[in-house]
């Protein structure tokens, strides 16, 4: 964490490119820090709150309601319905029922709050402090007049083609293409009191679902906060190339048929959540309160050049676009703003290529490289195949150690040293004080996971 002080200088000119969550936040941090500042948008700000789908569920924990509090913003922890935990499920080939666990979250909570709530009332903070708020669509030849009239220039977005000005950086890129076709809708119709998911944890609807199916992909229900409808829940789901999901995904063309889609596939596929499931209201003000589509996950450099030569800077997505599946996107973007707010703000030279360098390498060692590699193990890559499958064992064996592996979503840094098997049972001893080959040898499938009794209370209420 860095904390921001600005010292006396001129005034310095920033440009934001991208309206979303994480410009909009480094925006009003550097207006809050001196700096004169202008967000460039292709949308109004109307049409940014309702014309568009959320970006995606945007799940933060503790390190990142840090971040936010640094910049003196709304962590939105005593607005939207708390997370206090993650119960998993896991099933392997022919949907044998193999492992479960109940991770609670030690010391943090976490909250999902729509993207287009948090940008649009940040936007009007911003506006409302003297910030500038211009509507055009920004091409790389715009792009390089608004660089050459600012000290600093941030990108916050891919569209027109500005995410090219920054190359891939190939030795974290591990992947030529989408791991997973994505979709989600949000819902309601059920709250979040202790009869809700009663079958998955003692907490009930204070911990989300994430249920993982060998052949098919990835499904997962958490509490929301929706721009309208207010407290919520969001479905998101993962469907691996070539699986039935993702044929079913694909058909997705409403949130009506989303929310259908998600339905049924939890009446074939994950039916022990159902009855919870098929209580869930789509929210019909709302026809953008669902998305579908892939994301190819993608490391940039930090710097780039316009066609004059001025120095431009990633941020948010345009510096790393992660699979969403681990909640590592919102998170690191808004850490990221947030330590490049606080460098800015004390710093008394040019915003050159080198200090942007720098500054990313840092963002790096302390989170973007431990992000990106706890993502690839929920991806379940073949590379951390073998450990993920240590690890989720350990978790089903040892509640602390499932506290341990949930908490690597908040706190990803001490994946980073685990690279072998050895290494990842010196982590499992290192959580439990036990050794990790006496811990395993507990370890037996599951079998067979509870099943929901929601519908009998509903009956019986």
């Amino acid at each position: 964490m860095t904390t921001q002080n600005s010292v006396p200088r001129s005034t310095r000119s920033a440009a934001v490119i991208g309206a979303g969550q994480t410009g909009v936040t480094a925006a009003l941090g550097l207006l809050d820090a001196g700096f004169e500042v202008t967000i460039y948008s292709d949308r109004d700000q109307r049409s940014l709150r309702d014309d568009v789908p959320a970006t995606g569920t945007a799940l933060e924990f503790g390190v990142t309601q840090q971040s936010e509090s640094a910049l003196g913003l709304d962590t939105y922890t005593g607005r939207a319905p708390r997370h206090t935990g993650l119960s998993v499920r896991i099933a392997g080939p022919d949907r044998a029922e193999l492992i479960q666990f109940d991770g609670h979250f030690d010391g943090y909570v976490g909250v999902a709050v729509d993207t287009r709530l948090k940008a649009d009332e940040r936007l009007t903070a911003f506006q409302e402090r003297g910030g500038r708020f211009v509507v055009e669509p920004v091409t790389p030849e715009i792009l390089d007049t608004i660089a050459a009239g600012n000290d600093l220039t941030l990108v916050a977005t891919g569209k027109g083609g500005l995410s090219d000005l920054f190359a891939i950086d190939t030795a974290r890129t591990p992947y030529d293409a989408p791991q997973r076709s994505l979709l989600t809708v949000t819902v309601t119709g059920i709250g979040y009191d202790k009869d809700v998911f009663a079958h998955r944890s003692s907490a009930g609807g204070a911990h989300s679902g994430f249920s993982i199916l060998a052949e098919q992909g990835e499904a997962w229900w958490g509490p929301y906060l929706h721009k309208d409808a207010g407290p919520s829940w969001a479905f998101l789901g993962w469907a691996r190339p070539g699986s039935e999901w993702e044929t079913r995904f694909a058909a997705a063309e409403s949130a009506e048929s989303a929310h259908k889609i998600v339905q049924d596939l939890y009446r074939d596929f994950i039916d022990w959540d159902l009855p919870e499931v098929l209580a869930t209201q789509v929210i019909a003000d709302d026809p953008h309160s669902w998305l579908k589509g892939a994301v190819r996950p993608v490391v940039r450099s930090a710097v780039g050049h316009t066609t004059s030569g001025h120095v431009v800077a990633s941020l948010g997505d345009t510096s790393i676009a992660y699979d969403p599946i681990a909640g590592q996107g919102a998170q690191s973007g808004l850490i990221q703003a947030q330590r490049l707010v606080a460098a800015a703000a004390v710093h008394e030279g040019p915003f050159d290529d080198s200090w942007f360098n720098a500054r990313y390498a840092e963002f790096l060692a302390v989170r973007g490289d431990a992000a990106n590699k706890v993502t690839r193990l929920f991806l379940g890559d073949p590379e951390l195949a073998e450990i993920g499958g240590q690890l989720f064992a350990a978790a089903s064996v040892d509640p602390k150690f499932a506290a341990a592996l949930v908490g690597l979503l908040h706190h990803p840094q001490p994946f980073l040293e685990v690279d072998s098997l050895e290494a990842a049972n010196a982590f499992i001893t290192r959580i439990t004080g036990e050794n990790a080959a006496t811990l395993l040898g507990r370890f037996a499938p599951a079998g067979k996971f509870a099943r929901s009794t929601f519908a009998d209370n509903l009956a019986t209420a």
